[in-house]
């Protein structure tokens, strides 16, 4: 009898505990990853001839793990032992007043694509022979920018969209990475050794037709959350851009992708990836309406260059050139076509001189003719905020610069945030930065002149610091712990049961930043004294 009461209870312990949900999603096993290399940007900022996507930040070379990390508990990856596909139900944070979503941009793409109350599955169906014309230019060249052959279906809920014959390439710069095998070998269809990579799509590079887009739609990137073992930062920075009403943002949200090598047995999951929307002329486009005004004007890339950073203190030692197609990486990127690189290059040349050269008081004036410097301060805030340190003012670095003019005097310039990986504690020494989240505001960094130039005015200063003040306000839902945690947990749940892949690396979801920064301690999910959200809000707390 004894017995039997015992087993009874601890029968009722165990269901008990089978309906309980877990809190945040923390493995105990930790793979250990490579350490990165030198911060950088996405093929020297992304040097992404043709379309002007976002850059990946400064992740490794690509040689982290053997493809064994993990402890699988999620799952092989084969494609019968992956969760069904969901059908549109899934949990969304939702947007405070005065957010900045897909409602308030006039295209139904934009709303279809980046709906986030869907994960969508994007799968590559390519020939082995164009697989392996990849693989071997890879090989010859590894920052080449070659579009190859291939057809896409994308998914969302019951509801398919086939395009034929596409363009898809590799993308990342110290992230670049070779997708299968070692150097030299072509692809085995029986034994396939797959590696995550970053991928460029563009649906109409070979046929130039609305058939060739998702509801108009051109191109997407496909990012995989390489140094994030967290799989959120990047999703995180965009969305509390747009939370934040900063329209300047790129869309982001999470999708699944596959890769079908045709006659293959099986095709291959590849896992959870971040779709981001390219910054393109389909980007500012999509903008114009109540924002840009015009689409007629200049959009730049810049980034830290391999003749050193975009500054933009200065203009005799830097590299200013088009988007040749070749790989080639500029400090100054210009994303049009070439007969309109010398009207473009005039234009921020004049801007240029003016931040450097004017004096304080007619700077002040003519910064607010050019700029919505108060609209500016905001989008810095949240650069600040989420410690992204591989930015304009810190390391001349990941930013555009839309002119919404050709004239070389009279425009509206507007600076557009990208590349938001390495952020949330995953920090580095560089410049004056030290530590992320405990860095002085004020004195972010040593390299950006434009907001050390706005931070010499008290009005613009005090803008700034407002800015930073309400985003840690927890009555707004914006950057605050409690919120954030909220909002990660959430994503991280959504996510979690399509992780595992059949790559093998990057099995788990767990609460720490990449290995190579300089502070290891922070963590999102934990709300201790190591919470980067918690030790950031702390420091702008203390501002003056």
């Amino acid at each position: 009898m004894k017995l039997t009461k015992l087993i009874l209870f601890l029968t009722c312990i165990m269901l008990a505990f089978s309906g309980c949900e877990p809190e945040t999603i923390t493995p105990e096993d930790e793979k250990t990853e490579q350490p990165g290399q030198t911060p950088g940007t996405e093929e020297g900022g992304d040097k992404e001839p043709g379309d002007g996507t976002e850059g990946d930040g400064t992740e490794g070379d690509g040689t982290e793990g053997d493809g064994n990390e993990g402890d699988g508990t999620e799952g092989d990856g084969n494609e019968n032992d992956i969760p069904t596909y969901n059908d549109g139900n899934v949990p969304t944070a939702g947007y405070p007043a005065g957010a900045f979503t897909t409602a308030d941009v006039d295209h139904d793409g934009i709303r279809y694509m980046w709906d986030e109350s869907f994960i969508p599955e994007i799968t590559i169906h390519i020939t082995a022979d164009e697989w392996n014309k990849l693989l071997k230019r890879y090989d010859e060249f590894s920052h080449n920018v070659d579009y190859f052959h291939a057809d896409f279906t994308y998914k969302r809920g019951n509801e398919e969209i086939f395009i034929e014959d596409g363009g898809i390439r590799l993308r990342g710069n110290t992230s670049r990475r070779r997708p299968e095998g070692n150097g030299g070998q072509m692809h085995n269809s029986q034994n396939p050794d797959w590696h995550h990579c970053h991928f460029g799509i563009n649906f109409r590079k070979f046929h130039k037709d609305d058939a060739h887009t998702v509801k108009g739609i051109r191109k997407v990137n496909l990012k995989w959350f390489k140094d994030d073992p967290c799989y959120v930062r990047e999703v995180y920075c965009y969305n509390l851009f747009r939370r934040y009403g900063i329209w300047t943002s790129a869309f982001s949200t999470f999708c699944r992708v596959w890769l079908e090598v045709k006659g293959d047995p099986k095709k291959a999951y590849l896992g959870v990836y971040n779709m981001i929307e390219p910054i393109d002329d389909e980007y500012v486009e999509k903008r114009v309406e109540g924002k840009f005004e015009s689409d007629k004007g200049f959009l730049w890339k810049c980034v830290y260059g391999p003749d050193g950073p975009a500054d933009l203190n200065g203009t005799e030692s830097r590299k200013f050139n088009w988007d040749q197609d070749n790989g080639v990486n500029y400090t100054y990127e210009f994303k049009g076509d070439e007969e309109d690189f010398a009207a473009a290059k005039d234009q921020l040349e004049d801007f240029i001189r003016k931040l450097k050269g004017k004096e304080d008081n007619s700077f002040y004036k003519w910064i607010n003719e050019v700029c919505d410097v108060n609209f500016l301060l905001k989008t810095y805030a949240v650069n600040v905020a989420v410690g992204m340190w591989d930015d304009h003012w810190n390391n001349g670095n990941n930013f555009y610069l839309y002119f919404n003019t050709t004239d070389k005097y009279a425009y509206k310039v507007y600076f557009l945030p990208y590349d938001y990986d390495n952020s949330l504690g995953t920090s580095s020494n560089c410049g004056v930065i030290s530590d992320s989240g405990r860095q002085d505001p004020y004195n972010w960094g040593d390299n950006g002149l434009l907001m050390e130039r706005l931070m010499r005015f008290s009005d613009f200063k005090l803008a700034y610091k407002n800015a930073l003040l309400e985003l840690t306000d927890p009555a707004k839902d914006l950057f605050d712990m409690e919120s954030s945690v909220s909002r990660i947990k959430l994503w991280q749940q959504n996510i979690a049961p399509y992780v595992s892949n059949d790559t093998g690396e990057d099995m788990k979801i767990e609460d720490k930043p990449a290995s190579w920064g300089n502070h290891g301690e922070y963590r999102l999910m934990d709300t201790g004294s190591n919470n980067f959200f918690r030790v950031k809000t702390e420091t702008i707390k203390k501002m003056k």
